[in-house]
């Protein structure tokens, strides 16, 4: 299975307040994303978590991806200070700032365009075909623009959205209008 998610911000005191998360202690809040990641997350899953994993340093970044279930790609977020080194496991793999994927949604159809980005873009590449968008940053706080939206732990019960979640949102999104049917 295919999962996404962002702003984990495991080991960082502020984001409790900041985001008014439900959690006493930091130590709480990391050790039930990591419950709530690896009761959805198999060891053979695979999870693009688009940025803010971390304030730590690059030590601490590994001890918890250890943890985790899943292949995962990770985007380097604003608070991601350590991204710069291999995290020496093939597990863990980078991808750029700005990237692109084609999932086959439904058999026999074409394959759906997914562009990732830490940050909400309001267009990105053939937004006005259809493709998709799926951002972080926000913590639940922007609106769906067309068919984009935030797959960050506060936007979803502090879990990852598996390909088929973000199926089910996209359906009842717009998408932006195709300005090209015009020329």
């Amino acid at each position: 299975m295919l999962f996404f998610t962002s702003d984990s911000h495991f080991g960082h005191k502020n984001i409790l307040r900041y985001c008014n998360r439900p959690f006493s202690s930091v130590k709480e809040m990391d050790e039930e994303l990591i419950l709530r990641w690896n009761e959805s997350v198999s060891k053979n899953d695979t999870v693009y978590h688009l940025g803010d994993f971390t304030l730590g340093n690059h030590n601490m970044a590994g001890q918890y991806l250890r943890r985790l279930n899943g292949r995962v790609f990770l985007q380097q977020g604003s608070h991601d200070k350590w991204f710069d080194r291999y995290l020496g496991d093939e597990r863990i793999l980078t991808i750029p700032p700005l990237y692109s994927v084609e999932l086959p949604i439904q058999k026999g159809k074409h394959k759906q365009i997914v562009v990732l980005c830490h940050y909400a873009l309001r267009t990105w590449d053939k937004s006005h075909y259809a493709s998709w968008h799926l951002f972080g940053h926000s913590h639940g706080k922007l609106k769906p623009h067309g068919l984009s939206f935030d797959v960050g732990v506060d936007s979803h019960n502090f879990y990852p959205w598996s390909l088929d979640e973000v199926v089910q949102k996209m359906n009842t999104l717009n998408p932006i209008e195709d300005y090209s049917k015009g020329e």
